[in-house]
């Protein structure tokens, strides 16, 4: 529906400025196109837009750095466009108060709706964000559009103080992410403090968490301070959430609720002046349907969501990451190496169990163990193969999902699922969970069921139904 508004866009490619043109046409009274700085700047000095589109990279400068200070009323929402898919960009898009930021390619409805959205409403005051323009890319590297979603809700969380919950597989890389949070939000210059649940003993979680002091139990011989007094005026990272103790649980969602805790041993209300941001690798949902974690407590930490995607879902970043690690370690004395072509192209095949973590340390391996300048197919084959054989951090239940997601897709190509999936899907993981059984107790059926949890007969029904001879799983 037209209204009366006007649009003024600054993209220098002729080709996707027709194509927004004839999307937008039926969004705005006037739409006005220009190449520009330059163009753009006189075209301001003659007009007062309703909003503004526009692309970072243009032949005379940058569209984002150059746009404050031109006379734009400051309650004029900007759409920013990039190609330059970083952290970098999207933190600088809300530098400068942008409505909102889009990733080259975008979506034409993704952004007819923002379009639409920006018109219908003021823009938010711009944060303060003076430095925004030095801001990096704080770890986190690769231009995969499933990295692009990462990036623009690390940018939309630095004109506030949310609690984050970071979702993704071991080794996706969820501190960096918590560090990037911290680097470009309002606590910056606080410090930034991480415990790991999963490696405290249950009975000292409390202690570490809140401080104790002294006196407080057997070995407590002077206060100390706990991890939200360190964290004060800053950020609190709490990694593996997911294995935090059902009891020292409500001890966290009571300090969330009220902001206020005191030590072990204490009876002084401390102020939690932290952000909390929490990480984990586990399905969170199942852990509450379990009930092995609190739903409140759950939702308390998970306003707002980030989901790492795993290593294999970027492969278009593993060449920028190989980099990234080289010149990490160069920097720390190891040898600078080049990767052949072919080198390269193995590294991007491979599936990654591990993920980033794991890139990294091979990377680091072979940087040390190579030879020659240029790390060859059968350095990294050789690697690759040591990796198997030594094995991986990963889930038992990520690398069921993967084995399920290949599965799923030598089914789509071959021609689709059909009603039977569940069936089929079912008895695989059935057989398979049988045949180790079986190995496991050497054939004894009887061991096997109890073991299955299902009675003798059943098991018998089911290994001749799955073509499975029990002397020979």
């Amino acid at each position: 529906m037209t209204n009366g508004k006007t649009v003024l866009l600054v993209e220098d490619d002729p080709a996707i400025a027709l194509i927004i043109r004839e999307t937008l046409k039926g969004e705005c009274g006037t739409f006005a196109s220009v190449g520009s700085i330059a163009e753009r700047n006189a075209w301001l000095a003659d007009h007062r837009p309703d909003l503004i589109i526009t692309d970072v990279v243009l032949p005379d400068g940058d569209g984002i750095d150059s746009l404050p200070g031109v006379g734009v009323d400051p309650e004029t929402p900007v759409i920013v466009l990039s190609a330059q898919n970083t952290l970098d960009t999207a933190v600088r898009a809300t530098g400068i108060g942008s409505y909102d930021y889009l990733p080259k390619p975008f979506d034409l409805e993704e952004l007819t709706a923002s379009v639409r959205a920006a018109l219908q409403r003021r823009r938010a005051e711009p944060a303060d964000r003076a430095d925004a323009g030095q801001a990096d890319s704080h770890g986190l590297v690769g231009r995969a559009p499933a990295m692009q979603a990462v990036y623009r809700t690390i940018a939309r969380l630095a004109s506030n103080d949310l609690a984050v919950l970071i979702l993704g597989e071991s080794g996706t890389g969820k501190e960096v992410v918590a560090r990037a949070v911290h680097a470009t939000g309002l606590r910056r210059s606080g410090p930034f403090v991480a415990i790991n649940m999963a490696a405290i003993p249950r009975e000292l979680i409390e202690a570490e968490l809140f401080g104790h002091e002294k006196g407080a139990f057997t070995g407590a011989h002077s206060r100390n301070a706990g991890r939200f007094e360190q964290a004060a005026g800053g950020t609190l990272f709490l990694d593996e959430i997911g294995d935090m103790p059902i009891e020292a649980q409500t001890r966290l969602l009571r300090v969330l609720q009220s902001n206020e805790y005191s030590t072990v041993g204490g009876s002084q209300a401390l102020r939690a002046d932290v952000r909390v941001v929490a990480a984990t690798h586990r399905d969170m949902r199942t852990l509450v349907a379990d009930g092995r974690f609190r739903e409140d407590l759950f939702y308390r930490l998970n306003v707002i969501p980030v989901t790492l995607p795993p290593l294999r879902d970027r492969r278009s970043d593993i060449a920028a990451l190989v980099r990234h690690f080289v010149d990490a370690g160069r920097h720390s004395g190891l040898p600078d190496r080049q990767f052949a072509p072919a080198a390269m192209q193995l590294l991007e095949r491979h599936d990654w169990p591990g993920n980033v973590r794991e890139l990294g340390n091979v990377v680091q391996r072979l940087a040390v163990l190579s030879r020659d300048t240029v790390v060859a197919v059968r350095d990294v084959q050789a690697v690759l193969h040591d990796n198997l054989e030594g094995g991986v951090s990963a889930e038992p239940a990520d690398l069921l999902a993967r084995a399920v997601d290949d599965w799923a897709r030598e089914q789509i190509v071959d021609g689709g699922l059909d009603g039977d999936i569940h069936e089929r899907l079912e008895a695989i993981v059935e057989a398979a969970l049988f045949r180790r059984i079986l190995r496991e107790v050497r054939g004894n059926q009887l061991e096997a069921a109890r073991r299955l949890g299902i009675n003798r007969n059943t098991l018998r029904k089911r290994l001749g139904q799955l073509d499975i001879d029990p002397t020979h799983p």
